[in-house]
């Protein structure tokens, strides 16, 4: 319509029951629209609850493992570690030595290698395993 005056542009929107909004407020002159202005802010609502659905929150997860761990509890654990990095999630696995198992450190650094190999297809190690205390600490993330 170009520049309108103002008085003009609130009778026009009257006519045709719609609304006259300001869109441009720091232009000279202002710029504004005859528009539902209720609908524009039921779609932008819409459009918003429409990209927050598609986006994803990484989550860490923690898998527990002892140092003296059987075959079976063994490929549970790694099945729920596999299941995690698929859900792109990352995942802390974390060992804890009992009593004197503090002095053989390197096997449990071996285990968490095995861990690390064993899920190479899913995901990749972030973090070295590295000791805290009675506890080895390894993150790993899916694989991108």
């Amino acid at each position: 319509m170009g520049v309108v005056d103002i008085r003009t542009g609130i009778e026009k929107a009257m006519e045709k029951e719609l609304d006259l909004v300001e869109v441009a407020p720091n232009v000279d002159p202002p710029v504004c629209r005859i528009m539902d202005y209720s609908k524009y802010k039921y779609e932008q609502k819409k459009k918003h609850k429409l990209a927050k659905k598609k986006q994803h929150v990484t989550h860490m997860k923690e898998v527990r493992f002892k140092l003296k761990i059987e075959e079976h509890d063994y490929q549970v654990k790694l099945r729920h570690i596999k299941d995690f990095l698929n859900d792109k999630d990352k995942v802390r696995v974390s060992l804890r030595f009992r009593g004197r198992e503090i002095t053989h450190k390197e096997l449990g650094i071996e285990l968490l290698n095995r861990i690390a190999k064993d899920v190479a297809a899913a995901g990749e190690m972030e973090s070295r395993p590295k000791a805290m205390g009675r506890t080895i600490v390894m993150t790993l993330v899916p694989r991108s």
